[in-house]
């Protein structure tokens, strides 16, 4: 069993940055994709940004692509999510969760992100 908790999320400005924070209890395998996604009320689930933890292979949306970095840090169990140049339309909730296998089955609460124009 994995628990994730999210920090870091806050209102700022158009253009600021944010670095959100996930961290995991419970063992990670290094066969595991540690991944952010983001969901607005109303609008379906959206995959932000992911990360192998064996090779730290990175994944990103397109529409954060420049904008977003995806790190991990072993020692910690910690995957992090440096926001920079935010955007209105990145207002969300974010949320950690880990792959196994084939799909994600460890889910975070999540920390609102709110980005004002």
């Amino acid at each position: 069993q994995v628990q994730l908790v999210e920090s870091g999320g806050g209102l700022v400005q158009a253009g600021g940055s944010l670095s959100l924070s996930c961290a995991a209890s419970g063992r990670i395998f290094i066969s595991d994709t540690l991944g952010w996604f983001r969901q607005v009320p109303g609008k379906e689930r959206e995959f932000v940004a992911s990360i192998r933890w064996s090779n730290a292979s990175l994944d990103y949306a397109d529409s954060v692509k420049g904008r977003f970095t995806i790190s991990r840090d072993i020692a910690k169990n910690t995957v992090y999510l440096q926001m920079n140049s935010l955007k209105p339309e990145d207002t969300a909730e974010y949320h950690c969760a880990l792959k196994r296998v084939y799909s994600y089955h460890f889910w975070g609460q999540g920390t609102q992100v709110t980005v004002s124009s």
